[in-house]
């Protein structure tokens, strides 16, 4: 079996391959298990199963794969029959009908259909920043997009949108030099928690300390510089580009990352400048769309503060998480209590994936 037809069921005799360095890293970041589950079904259950996950040998014995990262305690259950289970699903979508049968659009003129923040509008060539009417912190605005798709993106946009939220983050920073924490989410249709189709994003500065995922990932940074007096983001990266799930391009590392929180996880890290970062972006947002029929997701961007703080951030990236949110018209959730209070529960092949982004976007941009 080639590199290229190595697969997450693959993934204990890859790191069995490495070498000694790279095992011992591995090692020390990531937990790799596999256990087995069988099942005895009844003679009249078969002709289901067959129609269901296209034949009973396959599913008598399943190989469950585990991988969980050792330093922030992120785990994920491998098992590709996952995506076959029965799903209850609505009637197909056309977003552009449901745009003209929305009725009223209070993102469709921005200017009258929400309020300012108190330092004004940030205006770009492709959106306008609004003042979120239900907060979630003190500062709390919307990018929102001049286009009304929420999946009809340009390159030219994309940026726009990011560079606009910059803009906001250091106007907010200007009001109150006290704000400093910021970060960016996206999240596209309703399944991804959307509460509006119009296409925007969210952008939020905050105070004290960074939101606690935030926080307790520098920690978690932080206290593995401490212990093995590396950087713990450099040999994330290193990992999993040794099992083939990484690369770089223009200084911007992409992972498809071996502990999604659910489907077709993407991690980005860089020190590059925003318009670079916003470029990978895209590509990223272009293989789910136009690849892999991904409609809805959820993005999150952060990073070290915009100012001097008491904590140590040294040697913290640009961190940008995008993640597939699953089917619209799937009436069963994707997230559940497995998700909620155990460990995340995945049917996609992140090495899959990683091949995926590495054939279109490695050498674009």
């Amino acid at each position: 079996m080639t590199t290229t037809e190595l697969g997450i069921l693959n993934l204990e005799e890859m790191v069995d391959a490495l070498g000694h360095d790279e095992h011992m890293l591995c090692d020390r970041i990531l937990s790799i298990s596999s256990v087995h589950g069988r099942i005895d079904p009844p003679e009249e259950m078969k002709p289901w199963i067959r129609n269901q996950f296209g034949s009973v040998e396959a599913t008598l014995e399943q190989k469950i794969i585990k991988v969980t990262n050792q330093v922030t305690l992120e785990g994920t259950l491998y098992n590709w029959l996952r995506s076959n289970r029965p799903m209850w699903r609505g009637s197909d979508i056309n977003i552009a009908q449901e745009l003209l049968d929305m009725g009223y659009d209070p993102l469709g003129d921005p200017f009258t259909g929400t309020p300012a923040d108190e330092f004004g509008r940030v205006e770009g060539e492709y959106c306008v920043t609004a003042s979120n009417i239900a907060k979630f912190d003190g500062f709390h605005g919307l990018i929102v997009f001049n286009e009304r798709h929420p999946l009809k993106f340009t390159r030219e946009q994309v940026q726009d949108y990011f560079a606009t939220g910059d803009r906001w983050a250091a106007r907010a920073h200007e009001t109150d030099q006290s704000a400093i924490y910021y970060l960016m989410i996206w999240n596209c249709l309703w399944r991804a928690g959307a509460s509006l189709l119009h296409g925007h994003a969210q952008v939020m500065l905050g105070r004290d300390l960074h939101y606690p995922s935030i926080e307790r990932l520098r920690r978690d940074a932080l206290i593995y510089g401490a212990q093995f007096r590396s950087n713990y983001f450099d040999d994330l990266y290193t990992v999993h580009q040794s099992l083939n799930c990484a690369f770089e391009r223009k200084g911007v590392r992409f992972i498809a990352s071996l502990t999604p929180v659910k489907e077709n996880e993407i991690i980005l890290t860089t020190d590059q400048p925003r318009d670079v970062l916003a470029d990978a972006i895209f590509d990223v947002l272009t293989v789910y769309r136009d690849k892999l029929g991904v409609t809805s997701f959820n993005l999150a961007m952060y990073g070290p503060p915009l100012a001097r703080t008491s904590e140590n951030w040294e040697g913290f990236p640009t961190v940008v998480r995008i993640v597939d949110r699953g089917d619209p018209k799937s009436r069963t959730a994707d997230f559940a209590a497995m998700e909620i209070y155990a460990a995340s529960v995945v049917a996609h092949d992140p090495l899959r994936l990683a091949a995926l982004l590495r054939q279109e976007v490695a050498g674009s941009g």
